[in-house]
């Protein structure tokens, strides 16, 4: 991923809905999170996905447009209702969920409209979940075929993923992202035999031919794979609300600095504090500008 003097573009394809807390509910879906902070960083960001015909399925696409991503491919359902997602929270903040099936957005139907923006975008970003039911899944594997860059969130929902599709998305994807647990259950799918995070990162790398890879670590910040060189962050201090959306803030934070600048350093710090900034906060998309990223980062 170059540095690119026009305003980049990217398509964000997968879930829409709203996380059900125990007393209130917030716009959510990880697609959807990536999307929403990609475009409060300044990048031109469109969301393929599905919708149901009901009042909160209405409410979902006015928050999304005033949030200026594009939601011209945003379909609409006549016979599922808006997804919601039950979200269980530890006494670390740590998030759990309890996701409904079927779902407006399992069932994303592909057509010319949708091909010609994967077609054109410098990222195309899309997750495991989207994957479990065949009519999403389908719909997925074309626009992969037509995307020039493609950025794949790992993002595993137990039960809603199967080993045969996620080697098939790692093996077509430019990046991939994981969190550590998840860098680790991928492993043993492909029979890695090291131990160490690093070693199984180019493992993966190299079992999958894709050269570039993004481990988060939870407080203690990310690895970045990138082009057979290594780049750390060790995390910043906050004080967790929930950890709700802030794995989706990183990877808008990191893909807007690699689409922006060819600085991966630049990328995964200002990607680490951008995701604890929002674990400070209740929900997956509180408001928070990059000039206070900026700041964060460097306090004095």
């Amino acid at each position: 991923m170059e540095n690119n003097l026009q305003k980049p573009t990217v398509v964000c394809f997968g879930e829409v809905l709203y996380d059900v807390f125990p007393a209130h509910k917030k716009i959510g879906g990880a697609p959807l999170n990536v999307a929403l902070r990609l475009a409060s960083l300044g990048i031109s960001t469109s969301i393929i996905s599905r919708i149901g015909n009901d009042d909160i399925g209405k409410e979902l696409l006015s928050y999304i447009k005033k949030n200026k991503v594009n939601t011209t491919h945003i379909q609409v359902d006549s016979t599922y209702k808006t997804g919601e997602v039950i979200v269980h929270l530890n006494s670390e903040g740590s998030a759990s969920y309890t996701i409904n099936y079927p779902a407006p957005w399992d069932k994303i139907q592909c057509n010319p409209e949708i091909e010609n923006i994967a077609k054109k975008a410098d990222a195309f970003i899309y997750d495991s979940l989207v994957c479990r039911d065949k009519t999403s899944f389908e719909t997925l594997v074309e626009l992969i075929g037509y995307a020039k860059y493609k950025v794949f969130d790992v993002n595993l929902r137990a039960p809603f993923y199967k080993k045969k599709i996620l080697i098939n998305l790692m093996m077509q994807s430019d990046l991939i992202k994981f969190n550590d647990e998840e860098l680790y259950e991928i492993s043993k799918f492909l029979n890695s035999p090291y131990h160490s995070l690093r070693q199984n990162i180019v493992y993966i790398a190299e079992s999958t031919n894709t050269n570039r890879i993004c481990v988060t670590l939870g407080n203690h910040g990310a690895v970045l794979y990138y082009n057979e060189k290594f780049y750390y962050n060790s995390g910043y201090q906050v004080k967790v609300a929930d950890t709700v959306g802030a794995g989706d803030s990183f990877l808008a934070g990191l893909i807007s600095k690699l689409l922006t600048e060819n600085d991966p350093q630049n990328a995964i710090d200002f990607a680490c504090a951008l995701g604890a900034l929002v674990a400070e906060k209740e929900g997956a998309n509180p408001k928070i500008s990059n000039s206070k990223v900026i700041k964060f980062m460097n306090p004095i």
